[in-house]
């Protein structure tokens, strides 16, 4: 028995990419990317506040390495000269290195105009080829990295040298979703569990406050280099200041009695036990600041991929806009107005003869 086969209605198949993704039939012109995305922001200023916030983080710790140090020339003249030395040494080492390694590194321009848009496109799609060397150099050359999917750096290596400026975003994308992101949130663990154990350990102010400015440091260099790329300025101040807010709490929670303050309201329950009292408050106290440090440095690095996403998606965004060559343009039109005026005052002489 033959079976009728049904007219079903065809539905109109919408274009896709190399990767299967589905491409908008209307792109977003840079006149609406302008209004959704781009924001006043001074450049300079952005710059500037950074550079101040960095500072001030640096004044910081360096306080807290010179008090350590004082506190050890205190006890031992020539001990103390020897730990103001090593204290210079990891200043440069935990600070200095780290920051200008995290500034040197390529951020993509996101925040244009229809003036500006040719040229950021032309900056990112270079930052993404060297983004895109980085990786395939390191997962390379070596050995027990771990960070970046094998098989997709493989399909990455061979858009870079064919030229498919399609095939190198996606696979970018791939692995900033899969495996860059799940790495990303194990540096993020290790460093917090690292600063609530050590800040659990030190139970002194300045001590916390000096772990907690050198680790948020080297997980934001970290995550830094993981991406390849790190946030714009303005971002970029934000997250300093971030990391200059976490230190002035680790340093007031380092002044608090938290623990004793928990040990009084026990009454009778530790009342003639002065040792344990002592250890109760000691535990609380401890484990109070390891968690708070640890949380803070939590959200920094969240807030750090959060950033960085959200750039990585912006120039991606602003790479899919056709931008004619608006300045050529611009010139052209002027060209074209001052021809136009000749013409008519030409025609306006031979009209007076």
């Amino acid at each position: 028995m033959s079976k009728k086969k049904e007219n079903l209605p065809v539905q109109a198949q919408q274009p896709t990419n190399s990767a299967g993704n589905a491409v908008p039939e209307n792109k977003m012109t840079i006149y609406e990317y302008e209004q959704k995305y781009t924001r006043r922001q001074n450049v300079r200023g952005a710059k500037l506040l950074l550079w101040m916030t960095a500072s001030l983080v640096g004044v910081i710790l360096f306080v807290c390495l010179f008090f350590l140090t004082m506190r050890v020339y205190e006890l031992n003249e020539y001990v103390g000269y020897g730990v103001g030395a090593a204290c210079i040494v990891v200043f440069v080492a935990v600070f200095v290195v780290p920051l200008v390694k995290i500034v040197k590194t390529g951020a993509f321009v996101t925040n244009v105009n229809a003036y500006t848009a040719k040229e950021a496109q032309r900056h990112n799609r270079k930052l993404r080829h060297d983004i895109a060397d980085k990786i395939i150099d390191l997962t390379g050359k070596v050995e027990g990295v771990g960070w970046y999917d094998s098989e997709v750096v493989g399909r990455m290596a061979i858009a870079l040298r064919t030229g498919d400026e399609e095939g190198l975003k996606n696979t970018l994308t791939e692995l900033y979703q899969g495996s860059v992101k799940k790495n990303a949130k194990d540096m993020i663990f290790r460093s917090s569990l690292k600063c609530a154990a050590y800040s659990a350990i030190s139970q002194t102010a300045k001590v916390d406050t000096a772990l907690v400015i050198v680790l948020n440091l080297q997980l934001i260099k970290d995550l830094v280099f993981l991406y390849g790329f790190r946030p714009s300025d303005a971002r970029m101040a934000r997250i300093v200041g971030r990391v200059l807010q976490n230190a002035l709490i680790a340093y007031g929670l380092g002044g608090l009695n938290i623990g004793h303050s928990v040990v009084q309201t026990m009454g009778s329950a530790v009342k003639g036990i002065p040792i344990l009292g002592n250890a109760i408050a000691a535990i609380v106290d401890s484990s109070v600041q390891g968690l708070a440090n640890g949380t803070l440095t939590t959200v920094i690095g969240y807030q750090t991929i959060k950033y960085l996403t959200t750039e990585y998606r912006l120039q991606n965004i602003l790479d899919g806009i056709d931008v004619g060559e608006t300045q050529e343009e611009l010139v052209e039109a002027c060209d074209e107005l001052e021809q136009e005026l000749k013409n008519k005052k030409r025609t306006t002489a031979k009209a007076a003869v």
